[in-house]
């Protein structure tokens, strides 16, 4: 009897092991899709673009069914927007587990992600024509139209008084997009000063002109981390004014822990290799789309797609302005252009040295004229410390002016010679 009831004891006390193990696995199932709804939730559903996620498998069920490259290029392009919103997001989320220095640094790494996924790709099939146009597009786009539109309506928000923001942000900036001016323009100047006698470039002074565009993108790229040295450890005080410091506790504090580092990490992964694939799509069409919409790549290039890339910034900065925190708007217009000035566009040179691809400095010279007059244009706007509405409009209405000439420029471009600054007709 008593062994009966020591093995009645035991299948009872394991039935009841067995009962608890499976409400434990219950538990963490359901924590799990729980977790899942949340990450999906905040990830996918939190952004106003969530309308253009569609347009990503409807790009690659385009691409594998063969569709029309057109409608290839569209889908593409549309779905670039939300994951170029969502990787922000996502850098930001991680920041909060990683410190203002790491995060800093994640941000802008990640912050032109798009940008510079779609510049590699165009560099690795060597459209050097289109990588040039997009980076060219991706700087003006942010200092003329970002920045201008912000300024507008900001000044529409406060007409009544004079939006003032700090000028030392702006300063360095400035500096900063006059140094990276300078060394486009001189790979453009230096072939300039050789004269007519050139109409056939040879191959010495085509060398000449890399290797200097190669030791200035050297240099760039020092600017740039002495830059993020200054900004994020000796001078942060320059890039922090009051506003954005309630706004930063005001994100801390609504929106800390909104999902985990790893799962960050995870959706980070996921969406970049997204953009890889959609950046991909673009490269491969673009030329396609141009040639059936009976628009030029060079306006594609530098118009449309730094519209599309710039989409989540621009309405950013504009919200910000409205919010009469010019500091903030002036961070995200004049820091991402910095960046692909100093960062994206001597990376792109180094990286075509290393797979032994001709990229250089040597924008041409309607695209580097377009470039100095925006920059000079930027450093009257923003000298005296003071916005209105008609600083927006001046800066709108430029943008449209070099989005004009692109438009009409369909000269033919011949890709070897591009690289110097030879349009054939």
């Amino acid at each position: 009897m008593g062994s009966l009831r020591d093995l009645e004891h035991n299948v009872g006390e394991e039935l009841e092991r067995k009962n608890d193990e499976e409400i434990i696995m219950k538990k963490k199932n359901a924590q799990f899709f729980r977790l899942l709804l949340v990450n999906f939730q905040e990830v996918i559903l939190g952004t106003k673009l969530c309308l253009l996620l569609p347009a990503i498998p409807l790009a690659i069920l385009a691409q594998y069914y063969h569709f029309a490259r057109p409608w290839i290029f569209a889908f593409s392009l549309l779905g670039l927007a939300p994951l170029a919103e969502r990787v922000s997001f996502l850098t930001e989320q991680i920041a909060h587990f990683t410190g203002p220095t790491v995060g800093g640094l994640l941000n802008a790494t990640c912050g032109n992600a798009t940008e510079m996924i779609i510049g590699l790709f165009a560099l690795y099939r060597r459209k050097i024509h289109v990588l040039k146009y997009s980076l060219l597009g991706s700087i003006l786009s942010n200092l003329l139209l970002v920045l201008g539109s912000s300024l507008f309506c900001g000044g529409l928000a406060n007409i009544k008084k004079e939006q003032r923001f700090d000028r030392k942000q702006a300063d360095v900036n400035s500096l900063l997009l006059l140094l990276g001016l300078l060394c486009h323009m001189l790979p453009l100047m230096y072939r300039l000063a050789l004269g007519p006698s050139i109409n056939n470039i040879n191959n010495n002074v085509a060398t000449s002109i890399l290797g200097l565009s190669r030791v200035s993108s050297i240099g760039m790229l020092i600017a740039y981390a002495a830059y993020l040295f200054f900004q994020l450890k000796t001078h942060r005080q320059f890039f922090e004014s009051p506003e954005e410091e309630e706004e930063e506790n005001k994100v801390s504090e609504d929106e800390e822990a909104v999902i985990g580092f790893w799962s960050s990490f995870a959706w980070l992964i996921g969406m970049t290799i997204t953009i890889a694939l959609l950046s991909e799509y673009v490269v491969g069409t673009i030329e396609a789309a141009s040639d059936s919409w009976g628009i030029s790549v060079s306006f594609i290039s530098l118009i449309v797609l730094p519209i599309v890339g710039n989409a989540a910034e621009h309405a950013g900065s504009i919200i910000f302005a409205l919010k009469n925190k010019l500091d903030i708007s002036l961070g995200v217009a004049l820091g991402s252009a910095s960046q692909i000035s100093m960062f994206v566009v001597p990376l792109c040179v180094i990286m075509g040295w290393i797979i032994g691809v001709d990229m250089d400095l040597d924008f041409s010279i309607l695209e580097t004229g377009s470039l100095a007059f925006s920059i000079i244009l930027i450093a009257f706007t923003l000298q005296d410390g003071t916005s209105h509405y008609m600083k927006g409009v001046i800066l709108c209405l430029a943008y449209c002016a070099i989005g004009a000439c692109f438009f009409f420029h369909k000269i033919p471009i011949n890709i070897e010679n591009y690289s110097y600054g030879i349009m054939s007709a």
